[in-house]
């Protein structure tokens, strides 16, 4: 059975680069009618909050992205522990004692002599005694040692990968304060819940190196791996400094529909185009991995907002019903009013602002001289209630009573009645006007 999983850690909220590896490897399991687990990496105690799970929780169900279970990785940290021992006791971790500074000198001194900054594995020939010694003065922290051999691997979409080991420093899997960190208990967790496709970064790629090693290792089965590329910007500028501003939760506050985001975002970045859909079952099944590039691809929020208006305009008053509801419209008047308004809406927001106009009248919008014009016009208004054929009738009655014809008759009757000089067909509009000022 194919097993996925979307592994965020609950250090802040979710943004639109985070998106991508939930949406792909949920779209893998959905597909293959498989399994898509949520796995809190919540190993680091002191940047983790639970309002940060919960928000993670939030965003996913609000875009449709639903899992099959839930886990948590600090409840497994016995069974890191475990497999850390394992890797001991078969040679393939082993401790370590330099300080911070103490490596980065040693980076800069390869670095200075032009070789690869990599770890020279001065710990392997520490003594036990020495070892004893440097215990006693400081905290130690552990190192996978990596076969210096070739690491290789059919990526979904880069192709064939392979990475010299030797050119790799041996991965730290826990720190001089205990903590598991990333790539051992990724490893450990992704064979034991028999993970068969991981989809992430590709600044992941030489994380997937070192852990197919580790897989090996505690004799796991390799899953299939593969590698999106990386978003930019518009212009191809990084976005690393405006994620911030590129959170989930503030484009569902800004009105962006979460279908709208799920369209452009299971397209972006592939050979196939964009495909506006309201329901997630096509978005799915036209899903492919293979049709997806390794180039940065370019990711504008201003690409949303035409979406989003294009999926309102094709919903029906029943698919808005909560959203009427909660502007305030009448269910009597609900499908009337939707129909004459859908097309002029950006955002779900929009509607209170036309029921506004509707229930509590506009604030008429009058050129000087289009008083006496106005004045003339309202005064031909047949009495509500009005139906559609009110517009039609009024305005050549009131055509024929002052001459007036096209732009210079309809904008100021419309500007006068909506107080906006664009907006929905005023035959349709008119009879939903119950306060004309």
């Amino acid at each position: 059975m194919t097993i996925t999983r979307f592994a965020p850690s609950p250090t802040g909220y979710l943004h639109i680069g985070n998106l991508r590896p939930a949406l792909f490897n949920y779209l893998i399991a959905r597909q293959a009618g498989g399994e898509f687990i949520l796995r809190i990496d919540d190993t680091d105690p002191v940047r983790s909050k639970p309002e940060y799970v919960a928000a993670i929780k939030e965003d996913l169900t609000w875009l449709g992205i639903v899992w099959d279970r839930v886990e948590t990785q600090s409840l497994r940290l016995d069974r890191y522990g475990e497999v850390a021992q394992q890797l001991r006791e078969a040679g393939r971790l082993y401790e370590c004692f330099e300080s911070p500074v103490e490596l980065d000198l040693k980076r800069k001194k390869q670095l200075n002599m032009g070789k690869p900054p990599v770890y020279d594995r001065a710990a392997l020939a520490l003594s036990e005694a020495e070892k004893d010694a440097l215990r006693a003065e400081r905290g130690s922290y552990w190192r996978f040692k990596l076969d210096h051999t070739r690491i290789e691997w059919d990526d979904g979409i880069l192709g064939p990968q392979s990475i010299d080991a030797a050119s790799l420093s041996d991965p730290v899997l826990i720190r001089a304060d205990g903590q598991v960190l990333y790539t051992l208990a990724s490893v450990v967790d992704d064979t034991d819940m028999k993970i068969t496709n991981v989809v992430r970064g590709l600044d992941h790629v030489t994380n997937t190196a070192t852990q197919i090693q580790i897989i090996n290792a505690i004799g796991g089965e390799m899953p299939d791996f593969a590698h999106h590329s990386m978003l930019t910007g518009p212009q191809g500028e990084a976005l690393s400094k405006r994620l911030g501003s590129l959170s989930l939760r503030d484009f569902r506050a800004n009105g962006i529909e979460p279908m709208a985001i799920i369209s452009l975002m299971a397209r972006l970045g592939s050979s196939d185009p964009v495909e506006l859909h309201d329901d997630m079952a096509p978005i799915c099944a036209g899903f492919e991995m293979s049709n997806f590039g390794a180039s940065p691809t370019k990711f504008d929020e201003n690409d949303l907002v035409p979406l989003t208006a294009k999926l309102l305009h094709s919903r029906s008053a029943g698919q808005m019903a909560e959203a009427l509801k909660i502007a305030g419209v009448p269910d009597d008047l609900a499908e009337e009013f939707w129909l004459a308004i859908r097309e002029n809406i950006n955002k779900t927001a929009d509607i209170s602002q036309w029921w506004g106009i509707c229930k509590n009248g506009a604030n008429p919008v009058i050129a000087d001289e289009d008083k006496e014009f106005i004045s003339t016009a309202m005064a031909l208004l047949p009495p509500a209630p009005h139906d559609a054929t009110t517009w039609k009738g009024w305005t050549n009655t009131v055509k024929d009573a002052t001459g007036r014809k096209g732009k210079q008759l309809f904008m100021p009757l419309r500007l006068a009645l909506t107080g906006l000089p664009h907006g929905p067909n005023m035959g349709q509009f008119l009879p939903l006007l119950q306060n004309i000022r």
